[in-house]
């Protein structure tokens, strides 16, 4: 503080500097008790001496101090009376505004403008009309803040109205009524009002520009940019923005290439046009040039890596987040967050749980149901229950959530007893819920209830059964063995069978060995998603569980004929906040795969004594019984689980994740690795979680 003054005090011997502009000074830079030293050392003070330390106390969020100062006064002028009242509009006061204008010994048309301003700025735009009315003499200024305040209300017509009855026209109000007629998609009416000012300013233009471009009209908004007669920042953003949100790339990056400043912002919009476009590898080469970020690049980057699959990148790149101090924003936790729930990560879960607490965001109900879906998908329900508990009142997404965690974990009665009370607590089911029941009764056999409930939506909930609805119900049947029913009620939908329900067939099918439906299922599958591999993979196992080599090695003659790829089978778990992935018989890149080859060998012979005969049906190759066993001990998902016995403190549960259905052979391995070892292993496949346990899976041998 000493060298601050010290050095304001040598600055001032070179240039005259008045105390006031001192105080003034020192206000800004945030040193309030410095510029109240120099008031307070005023042989003399003036008004303009008391009204400039009263500006700086407000400007530095001092409201109290700043009132006691006015108070004190021993004479005020209308500055004095026009800056409190402006000075409480700053910090978002506006009844406390309205009281000192009220009781102004004499107003003029500042104060009535500010006093305007201040209820447009708080959204109250009824009551700044009533009070623009009241107004004895307006002048430009009045009248273009009221046409701000319609226009931010999108009542365009009375802002028509307005603007038609204004004496002056400024380059300000004509802006204004360009920017909201292109808000509301009303470009003509906008391009009049441009071509009919008798001046332009840059903002005009960019205003003009940036209406076409957000309305698509992209090639019109060129056109005026290339006659602009001078561009700014602004401007040349605005140009690019319009190519990014319709997904020109290549002239959006043509206008970037050109722009003689890169700001943050046209970086950030490149950063998402390349990452919405599927193109996140130029995404992240404009995110490492850069050489400012803002929040706002992080966000837009981790948002690229989360919506097109690259999970682990976005976690990598949140952490070099962390690293560089940089304040996560409320977006890039809701993208992580998601990231979380899909890798199933939970320490990242909870950590990012911890800062949207921090930062009080947790409060927000669609945050809520992101978290209750992240804990839900990393396995911990009664986390997810605990956020679901504690937050009211609840909306529909928060109660669909928590069905939907309980149907995945296998607990129809825990889903039935939420739904009911869902229902009398007075919330509607919509058509998320009745998907999350119906999941349920289907995960557990709990057939009867199921189709009350499926043939109670139209009746009792008034809601109309959809394809997913009809899937539902085929799968409940089809599980069950019910396989012909399931065909008859899907002969019989009043509407056209769509992928989801001919598969729901095809994996009952394959469940209960019933070939002729199978194929049936299969050619329709074929019919309406020629490049789903889906099809073809389980019509092989059903060939493959039968001998049929022959029609096995046609499936994949087909599927090579046309292209199609097997998606690969993979797990993963989490392990120190690091996320270890394997594929088949491919964890060779692992930096400890020898020790992970000699947990495998160990369980092998753990296995062999406990009594367990792996299961030469899941292996899809006319093989030896020698190779199929080779073959099945290296399934991704008892490789995730011996890291995970070498890895996992022995009081936790080891978590793994599968990007597919758990095969039939691991899941009875598992189940015998979990009783010899003692631990418990949480498994989330495609469909759902299996707890192992003492030798038993929580799915009941039933998925």
């Amino acid at each position: 503080m000493r060298f601050l003054l010290t050095h304001y005090r040598a600055f001032s011997t070179r240039i005259a500097v008045s105390p006031n502009s001192q105080i003034c000074y020192f206000a800004r830079l945030g040193q309030i008790k410095n510029a109240r030293k120099v008031f307070d050392g005023l042989p003399e003070k003036t008004v303009v001496s008391w009204n400039s330390i009263i500006s700086g106390y407000f400007q530095n969020n001092q409201h109290r101090e700043a009132q006691i100062l006015f108070d004190n006064m021993p004479e005020r002028n209308i500055i004095s009376w026009n800056g409190l009242i402006s000075g409480y509009i700053k910090n978002g006061m506006i009844t406390e505004a309205r009281k000192v204008f009220d009781k102004m010994p004499e107003r003029n048309v500042v104060s009535w403008t500010a006093m305007i301003r201040g209820y447009v700025q708080e959204g109250m735009i009824r009551e700044a009309e009533v009070l623009f009315w009241k107004m004895p003499e307006r002048n430009v200024v009045s009248w273009t803040v009221m046409l701000g305040g319609l226009i931010q209300e999108c009542r365009m017509d009375d802002a028509c109205r307005l603007y038609d009855a204004m004496p002056v026209k400024d380059v300000v109000a004509r802006t204004n009524m360009i920017g909201g007629y292109c808000k509301e998609g009303r470009l003509r009416e906008a391009r009049e009002i441009f071509d009919e000012m008798p001046r332009r300013n840059v903002v005009a233009w960019t205003t003009m520009i940036t209406g076409y471009a957000q309305n698509n009209r992209v090639d019109v908004a060129r056109k005026l940019f290339e006659v602009m007669p001078e561009k700014n920042e602004i401007t040349w953003t605005a140009m690019l923005m319009g190519y990014t949100q319709c997904g020109r790339m290549e002239e959006a990056l043509d206008i970037f290439e050109a722009m003689p400043v890169k700001s943050v912002a046209a970086c950030n919009a490149m950063i998402l046009g390349f990452g919405m476009n599927g193109q996140a590898e130029k995404a992240r080469m404009v995110f490492d040039r850069m050489w400012e970020k803002d929040d706002g690049s992080w966000s837009a980057m981790i948002k690229v890596y989360e919506r097109k699959g690259f999970e682990l990148e976005a976690l990598n790149l949140f952490a070099s987040m962390q690293k560089k101090r940089v304040r996560p924003n409320f977006p890039s936790l809701i993208s992580i967050l998601s990231v979380c729930a899909s890798l199933a990560s939970l320490d990242h879960g909870r950590q990012v749980h911890a800062q949207l607490v921090r930062f009080q965001f947790d409060l927000d109900m669609y945050v809520a149901s992101a978290l209750i879906t992240m804990y839900i998908k990393c396995g911990d329900l009664v986390k997810a229950k605990q956020v679901f508990d504690g937050f009211t009142p609840k909306d529909i997404v928060m109660w669909n959530s928590i069905i939907t965690g309980y149907a995945q974990h296998g607990l129809a009665e825990n889903a039935l007893q939420v739904f009911h009370k869902m229902f009398s607590s007075g919330i509607i089911p919509d058509d998320i819920t009745f998907i999350g029941v119906l999941t349920a009764c289907s995960y557990t056999g709990n057939v009867d209830e199921g189709l009350q409930i499926f043939e109670s939506m139209r009746s009792k909930y008034n809601v109309e059964p959809k394809t997913e609805h009809y899937a539902c119900a085929v799968d409940l049947l089809g599980r069950v063995g019910r396989v012909n029913e399931a065909m008859n009620l899907i002969e019989n939908m009043p509407v056209e069978a769509d992928a989801i329900v001919w598969g729901a067939l095809l994996g009952a099918c394959r469940t209960h060995k019933k070939l002729d439906l199978a194929e049936v299922a299969a050619k329709k599958l074929l019919q309406l998603e020629p490049q789903n591999a889906g099809p073809y993979i389980l019509l092989s196992n059903l060939y493959a569980s039968q001998g049929r080599w022959n029609d096995v090695a046609d499936q994949r003659k087909n599927m090579r004929a046309r292209s199609v790829n097997k998606f690969p089978g993979c797990s993963w778990i989490e392990v120190d906040k690091k996320v270890h992935m394997f594929t088949m018989a491919d964890s060779s890149g692992h930096p400890e795969h020898a020790v992970i080859m000699k947990m495998l060998e160990k369980l092998a012979g753990l296995l062999r004594e406990a009594g367990y005969s792996p299961d030469g049906s899941f292996v899809l190759h006319d093989v030896d019984e020698e190779e199929k066993v080779n073959n099945l001990r290296y399934h991704s998902e008892k490789v995730a689980v011996a890291y995970g016995l070498l890895k996992v403190p022995k009081e936790l549960p080891i978590r793994i994740m599968k990007n597919l259905r758990v095969c039939g052979d691991c899941h009875s391995a598992i189940k015998l690795i979990a009783k010899i070892t003692g631990r418990e292993i949480i498994l989330r496949d495609a469909n759902r979680f299996h707890r192992f346990k003492d030798g038993l899976c929580s799915c009941r041998d039933y998925w």
